[in-house]
């Protein structure tokens, strides 16, 4: 980027509330981009495409370089330049990388489950809860489970739900024992509520069981009937 270019990219960055050392960073980020650019023999990230991005990524996602914000900083780069595909592809493998990097959820760390069914699970070789999707999508599934480990097929179904329910991001332990045991216990059947509906129904639920934990807060509500929306269908009920 020419000196003006930066200036202006700067101060598109503040407009966007970024304090100046993190302008700072963002800006420095991009230069890597444009770096890799350059090595392709192109002039400037102004011709990039979504295939260039995307060659990027893939020649840095294994070095020691911060990728994650390589591709915040050339997703709001090109959000300045008013190129939103350009953007959206940046952003879109973020999400991606950020998605693949989290640690899947342990069963034991289900609130609630019965510390005997999750031993039974690990001595099969299912400890989490991508392992138990995979294990239990259909009842046939399930009652296989069951036979194998002992472990009553309620059980491995319940064991499911929660799992199937920790799909959504910020539905892991107690949140997840909350939907399960308010009837919300499946993704399919989240995405049905309404959000501010769904929230007074566990303000209710909360209060009239004495449940250890408080209903999701409106935003809360609204980003996870949002996420359940969005999500494919992974287990047959």
């Amino acid at each position: 980027m020419q000196m003006q270019e930066v200036d202006e990219f700067r101060s598109f960055l503040r407009k966007k509330g970024k304090k100046n050392h993190v302008a700072d960073g963002l800006i420095k980020r991009c230069s890597i981009f444009e770096g890799f650019l350059h090595d392709k023999q192109m002039h400037s990230m102004d011709v990039a495409s979504k295939e260039d991005i995307q060659a990027f990524f893939d020649s840095i996602r294994d070095r020691r370089v911060d990728v994650n914000n390589c591709l915040r900083a050339i997703s709001l780069y090109y959000g300045f330049k008013s190129k939103p595909e350009l953007s959206a592809m940046a952003s879109k493998l973020r999400k991606q990388r950020l998605l693949s990097a989290r640690k899947p959820f342990a069963l034991r760390d289900f609130r609630g489950v019965t510390p005997e069914h999750v031993n039974r699970l690990a001595s099969v070789g299912v400890k989490n809860a991508e392992q138990m999707l995979a294990v239990g999508k259909t009842q046939v599934d399930r009652q296989r489970l069951s036979e194998k480990t002992g472990i009553p097929v309620e059980a491995v179904l319940e064991l499911v739900k929660l799992a199937d329910l920790s799909r959504i991001e910020g539905v892991k332990s107690i949140r997840a024992r909350l939907y399960y045991d308010a009837g919300v216990d499946t993704v399919e059947k989240m995405a049905k509520w309404n959000p501010d509906e769904l929230r007074a129904y566990l303000v209710c639920f909360v209060r009239k069981t004495g449940f250890e934990g408080i209903a999701p807060l409106p935003k809360e509500a609204k980003f996870t009937v949002a996420m359940a929306r969005k999500m494919p269908k992974t287990v047959e009920y």
